[in-house]
């Protein structure tokens, strides 16, 4: 119970649509992405660098999942895939 509470609380407190957290204070999200990096390949966005997250995956509006590579360019209405630290992963979902 206290582990579906806490992954309710994070799907309803921004951009996240679904997050698993592990024992270890690893989570993957998936979620929206923050506006600064539309329109940017990864490796322009440099999101590890900046965030120490993971961008690992990328769901095109139009078309599935797909692994993520530096030269993806994340565009709106897309989802991606986000791991790492829990508190990076939320932090970066925090990022309007």
């Amino acid at each position: 119970e206290h582990d579906t509470g806490r992954r309710v609380a994070h799907l309803i407190a921004g951009r996240l649509l679904d997050y698993i957290e592990f024992d270890d204070g690893y989570a993957i999200a998936k979620m929206r992405p923050p506006a600064e990096i539309l329109g940017k390949t990864l490796a322009a966005a440099a999101v590890r660098q900046r965030y120490g997250v993971t961008i690992v995956g990328l769901k095109p509006k139009a078309g599935g999942f797909a692994h993520a590579v530096p030269e993806t360019t994340v565009a709106s209405g897309d989802l991606i895939i986000v791991s790492g630290a829990r508190a990076k992963v939320d932090t970066f979902a925090e990022l309007p």
